[in-house]
């Protein structure tokens, strides 16, 4: 099956005076006690990256007046789904223990609460403007997120799915009347999941249920990285331990074994690691050829949070790119090097984005904050979503934070821009008093 792009998202993206694109963990962060302002910052840093657990677009249902219990019920649900999401994913919890499926179904959870929200308010514009709609009051209610339909199943209708799915294998092993020799199991695995179930990988990720848990088990199409998490899973409820690991631009993985070099020995004209990784290209091997039984035991194994970081910065890249789409080109740090180009117009206004993939985008991006807080160049990412979106107070808190944990070189880059956005939230505060003068913002 799998050997898989794991590319992170465009989204990271910037001028050549950052670094590249992957979004990478940082375990600590350059100390500067001559700063005594950066120094401040760090002090705020905790209590900034617990507030990210909790998804920002509650803040938008509460705002809204009408049928105030619909939008505390959508408050809840999107409030409970990052809730468990976070328990889940704890790092107080062993890696071993966290549950790749049931993570990535709240993240489904949270994202379709937001969607369905949008959707009935969309409904009840149309019927105050008096057009033949539906009423949204026919929308069907759950009363947790455990209930909550997700393309018609709940969350645990979906990892019996999982279950049935490794049930069908056993039964192929039991039809064939052999053992459980590795090989076997594994060529069970993908003629269940490839031939008889036909799931197949999206060659290019434009509609964004490829990139849900639950829409990839029912359509049969999604990323390449929700393929290798059900190959997990499967293999998982068979007593098979397959692990994974990115090698360049790729994620391949492979069932785990005290004897590596085995992984490589050709039989009927395929290496079982061929096997494993056999689904994602059409010539894996080519992509695998440097490879072998030794230099396989010197990679770094990813964890189940690193997986799941995988999954939700395909995420983040997929939403940003939809949100973005009139505006070709763009990439989230283009105003970073706008604000050190005095050709460039001062006051430009932000571009208009897409509003509800720019939602779903930040609410990927506080996710995978929870899992990598330290990560400066996520923080920035993050920063910048917020100040597309026009929450400038935001935007300023994420990118201070970011400039405490960036190398200097970044910080001085980050440092007139955050302070262009605090004009600018200045500003934005000025005429929502009613003021009619502009400030200027230099």
């Amino acid at each position: 099956m799998l050997c898989i792009s794991s590319c992170m998202p465009a989204v990271a993206m910037a001028s050549p005076t950052f670094s590249d694109l992957c979004f990478i963990r940082y375990d600590h962060h350059h100390h500067d006690h001559k700063d005594l302002r950066r120094w401040r910052i760090r002090t705020t840093a905790a209590t900034s990256a617990s507030a990210s657990a909790y998804p920002l677009f509650s803040n938008q249902i509460q705002q809204t007046k009408d049928s105030p219990s619909r939008h505390k019920f959508y408050q809840e649900t999107l409030k409970t789904a990052r809730d468990k999401f976070t328990r889940e994913i704890s790092f107080q919890s062993k890696d071993k223990d966290i549950s790749l499926a049931k993570a990535l179904l709240y993240v489904a959870a949270e994202d379709e609460a937001f969607m369905a929200f949008n959707r009935e308010m969309d409904a009840r514009s149309l019927l105050n403007e008096r057009i033949d709609v539906c009423s949204p009051s026919d929308t069907k209610e759950w009363d947790s997120v455990e209930q909550m339909p997700l393309d018609g199943k709940t969350i645990s209708e979906w990892l019996a799915e999982l279950d049935a799915i490794a049930k069908e294998v056993e039964a192929e092993l039991v039809s064939r009347e052999i053992g459980c020799h590795l090989v076997e199991v594994l060529d069970a695995v993908n003629l269940v999941l490839f031939e008889l179930r036909g799931f197949k990988r999206s060659p290019v990720l434009v509609d964004f249920k490829h990139s849900y848990l639950h829409s990839v088990l029912s359509s049969g199409c999604g990323s390449a990285i929700l393929l290798s998490i059900i190959y997990i899973e499967v293999c998982c409820r068979l007593g098979l331990t397959i692990v994974g690991s990115r090698v360049g631009e790729d994620f391949l993985i492979w069932p785990q074994t005290g004897y590596p070099e085995e992984l490589f020995k050709v039989t009927s004209g395929h290496s079982l690691f061929a096997i494993v990784n056999g689904k994602c290209v059409e010539d894996p091997r080519s992509m695998a050829s440097d490879l072998t039984g030794t230099s396989l035991l010197g990679l770094e194994i990813a964890t189940n949070r690193d997986i799941i970081g995988i999954a939700l910065a395909n995420l983040i890249r997929l939403h940003w790119k939809r949100a973005s789409r009139s505006n070709y080109g763009l990439m989230l740090t283009s105003p970073l090097r706008h604000v050190h180009n005095a050709a460039e117009e001062p006051n430009k206004a932000v571009p208009l984005l897409r509003p509800q993939d720019l939602r779903l985008a930040i609410m990927a991006s506080e996710r995978l904050l929870i899992l990598q807080p330290h990560n400066w160049a996520l923080r920035r990412d993050h920063g910048m979503m917020l100040y597309y979106n026009r929450e400038y107070g935001k935007a300023v808190q994420e990118l201070s934070i970011c400039m405490a944990f960036a190398p200097e070189e970044e910080a001085q880059i980050l440092e007139p821009f955050v302070e262009k956005l605090h004009l600018m939230r200045l500003e934005s505060s000025w005429k929502s008093l009613g003021h009619t003068g502009q400030l200027r913002v230099p």
